[in-house]
């Protein structure tokens, strides 16, 4: 994906976008490389360019779960351009080659002095944070377990679309119950069912999807 065509700043201006893009910092992560850990002090936002991440939190009882998947397009490490004592609030991993751009807190805010305008491109990524949490906080509360899967497949299939009829999503049972917020055996059983009726196939580290639409 070129900088300038990530959806967040399509509301600036041709010459506030480029001011942008010039503050911003390119960054490359290997596959499996953290980015940054949960509890480490929050400086930027990563705006996602090519490659995919996972966003994980440790729980209470020590198990680490997966909240979500990220892909070109996406932000993270939107709460560091809050609050100058951010801490992160996740941990976030290049699930393979990722390539981001870097907008530091101190920079952006110089941008905003100067270019009030860039008050658009915050307020776009943050609406589109709280949407996504929103969208997540209702679904645990309201959808049936198996639904909530589906629809978490469902995602991951755009996130992992090809030029072909299939989707590969390269996550493991335990990812996709992390994500779905339930256990492995209920996630296992779920899809296990629906590679029975032929929507996808299961193999190890990895989810083929054969028909998007009959999960939505």
């Amino acid at each position: 994906m070129i900088p300038s065509e990530l959806p967040v700043l399509q509301d600036l201006d041709e010459p506030e976008r480029r001011r942008l893009l010039d503050a911003a910092k390119p960054r490359r992560f290997r596959r499996r490389e953290v980015i940054f850990h949960e509890g480490d002090p929050g400086d930027c936002l990563h705006l996602i360019l090519s490659g995919r991440v996972a966003v994980r939190v440790t729980t209470p009882m020590g198990d680490v779960a997966t909240l979500s998947l990220l892909g070109p397009g996406d932000a993270f490490g939107e709460l560091a351009l809050l609050d100058p004592d951010a801490r992160r609030s996740a941990t976030v991993e290049a699930l393979e080659q990722t390539d981001t751009i870097a907008l530091f807190r101190t920079d952006l805010f110089e941008l905003r002095e100067r270019h009030p305008a860039i008050d658009r491109f915050l307020t776009r990524t943050l609406a589109s944070y709280v949407r996504r949490l929103s969208s997540m906080v209702l679904d645990a509360l309201y959808l049936p377990v198996d639904k909530r899967i589906a629809r978490r497949l469902a995602d991951l299939a755009d996130l992992y679309a090809d030029t072909s009829a299939t989707a590969e999503i390269q996550l493991t049972q335990d990812d996709v119950a992390g994500i779905a917020g339930t256990t492995r055996a209920t996630a296992n059983r779920v899809l296990r069912a629906l590679e029975a009726r032929g929507v996808l196939t299961l193999s190890r580290g990895r989810i083929t999807v054969h028909d998007t639409r009959a999960l939505r």
